[in-house]
C-alpha cells in the first residue's frame, strides 16, 4: 500500500458501528464477488439474523434487484425459505412495472416532442438501463420529466387531454410555487401511471444549471425506438448527488445509483468545474465517502479533491444518522425527532449564500398566511408587511 492510498483510508474511514448487521449483511451480498468468502464469514450468525428485519430493509432501501441477482447465492447459504421467495416476488413485480413504464416514457416522449416540448427523463427505466444495464435492476414507482418553465402550461393541456388528473397538492401564495417546489405530480387512473413534470432539478435555495444548459448536453437512451433524452454524465452525477443529499440518502437505492455511476467513464475535470459552479463539491463529497463505506467504492485519484475536506466527511458522518435506522421521509407524519435532525442536516447541506437565501426566504409569505387571513388576490402584497404578525397569531394559537 502506497502513501496516498494510506492517506486515502485515514481520511475515507467513517463510524459505521452503529449501522444493524443485517443491513451489513444484505451489503455485503450485493457486493460480494466470491461466495465463498461471504459464506465463511457468516456461517455463525446467520442463525443470529433477524429475518423479518432484513425483509423489511429489503422494501425499504428498494434492494430487492441486485439481491434477486444473486438469488442462487442465497439459496446456498439457506437464507430462509420466506426471504428469497419475498426477493423473488418482488423482483418480478417491479421487473412488469418497469416494462408497464418504459412503454409510457417513449409515448410522452413522442407527445411531447411532437408538441414542441424538450423532455429530459431523469430516472425509471433510462436510469436502470444507462446504469445497471438491465431495467430490470432498478425500482422506480413513477416517471420525473424535466422540461422548461415555459413549457408547463402546454404540458399540463397535453396530459389532461390523455387523461392524466393533476395532483393539486401544491398551495401557493404570490407564485411562490416556483421555487418553493420543483415539480407537479400527475396520476393516469387507467393505466395506473405516476408521472411527475420537473421544472427544477430540486427546490430552491439550490443553485443549478438551465434547462437550456442541460438539453445542450443531453443524451439520448437506445432502449426504445423513438427518442428519449436524458441527462449528460456530469450532470446526471450532480443531479443525483444533490437528490440523495436532499433526502439524506435515506434509501441505499439512492447510494448504489452513486456507485456505480462513477464506475463509468466521467469526465472528472469538468465535473469537479460544475460543482463548484454551484456550490455542491461538498454534497458530491458526501456522497463518495458514504458509497466507499458502505458499498466499498474505489475511491481514485481523480474524486481525491472532492472528499478530502473535513465539511465533506462531517456531511457524510451524519449521513449515517439515515442507515442506523429505517427512516421514511416520505411518509406523514414523520416523528418529531427525525424531522428535526433533518432539518438541521439540510440546512448544514447549504453553502452560506444558499443559507442566506433561505432565511430570507423565510420573509416571503407562506400560503397557510392566506389561510389565517384570507384577502382578495388584488391584496396579497399585504402579506408581506402581515406576515410577522400572522406568525405570531398562529403560535398563541397553537399554545392556547
Amino acid at each position: 500500500m502506497n502513501s496516498w492510498e494510506i492517506e486515502m483510508n485515514n481520511i475515507t474511514q467513517l463510524d459505521v458501528s452503529k449501522v444493524p448487521k443485517e443491513l451489513i449483511f444484505l451489503l455485503d451480498v450485493i457486493k460480494m464477488e466470491n461466495i465463498t468468502d461471504i459464506a465463511e464469514k457468516y456461517k455463525k450468525s446467520l442463525d443470529q439474523m433477524d429475518w423479518d428485519h432484513i425483509l423489511k430493509l429489503v422494501l425499504h432501501h428498494r434492494l430487492y434487484p441486485l439481491l434477486y441477482s444473486k438469488i442462487s447465492v442465497l439459496e446456498k447459504m439457506r437464507i430462509p425459505t420466506k426471504v428469497v421467495k419475498t426477493i423473488s416476488y418482488y423482483y418480478q413485480k417491479n421487473t412488469f412495472q418497469m416494462l408497464h413504464l418504459c412503454g409510457q416514457m417513449e409515448y410522452v416522449s413522442k407527445l411531447f416532442i411532437s408538441n414542441g416540448i424538450s423532455p429530459l427523463f431523469l430516472k425509471g427505466p433510462v436510469l436502470a438501463t444507462d446504469l445497471y444495464g438491465d431495467i430490470s435492476l432498478r425500482t422506480s414507482g413513477d416517471l420525473d420529466v424535466l422540461i422548461s418553465i415555459e413549457d408547463l402550461e402546454r404540458a399540463e393541456e397535453l396530459l389532461i387531454e390523455e387523461g392524466y388528473i393533476k395532483d393539486e397538492y401544491i398551495q401557493t401564495v404570490l407564485n411562490d410555487w416556483k421555487w418553493r417546489h420543483h415539480h407537479f405530480t400527475y396520476f393516469h387512473p387507467k393505466k395506473g401511471i405516476k408521472l411527475e413534470i420537473h421544472w427544477r432539478l430540486n427546490p430552491a435555495p439550490t443553485k443549478e444549471p438551465s434547462f437550456h444548459e442541460l438539453w445542450n448536453r443531453k443524451r439520448v437512451s437506445t432502449i426504445t425506438k423513438y427518442p428519449v433524452y436524458i441527462l449528460g454524465s456530469e450532470d446526471l452525477f450532480f443531479f443525483l448527488v444533490t437528490h440523495g443529499a436532499r433526502h439524506g440518502w435515506s434509501r441505499l437505492r439512492w447510494l448504489l445509483d452513486i456507485h456505480m455511476l462513477v464506475q463509468k467513464e466521467l469526465h472528472w475535470p469538468g465535473l469537479r468545474n460544475l460543482l463548484h459552479k454551484y456550490k455542491t463539491i461538498h454534497i458530491a463529497g458526501q456522497a463518495l465517502l458514504l458509497t466507499c463505506n458502505l458499498l466499498d467504492t474505489e475511491i481514485t485519484e481523480e474524486m481525491e479533491p472532492l472528499i478530502k475536506s473535513n465539511r465533506s466527511q462531517l456531511l457524510a458522518q451524519q449521513a449515517i444518522f439515515y442507515s442506523e435506522r429505517m427512516i421514511n421521509l416520505h411518509t406523514e407524519p414523520v416523528p418529531h425527532d427525525i424531522s428535526k435532525y433533518h432539518s438541521r442536516h439540510l440546512f448544514s447541506l447549504m453553502s452560506i449564500q444558499q443559507k442566506i437565501m433561505f432565511i430570507l426566504s423565510t420573509l416571503h409569505p407562506y400560503y397557510m398566511d392566506k389561510e389565517t387571513l384570507p384577502l382578495p388576490k388584488k391584496l396579497h402584497f399585504l402579506y408581506f408587511p402581515l406576515r410577522p404578525f400572522l406568525l405570531m397569531w398562529r403560535r398563541g394559537s397553537r399554545q392556547v
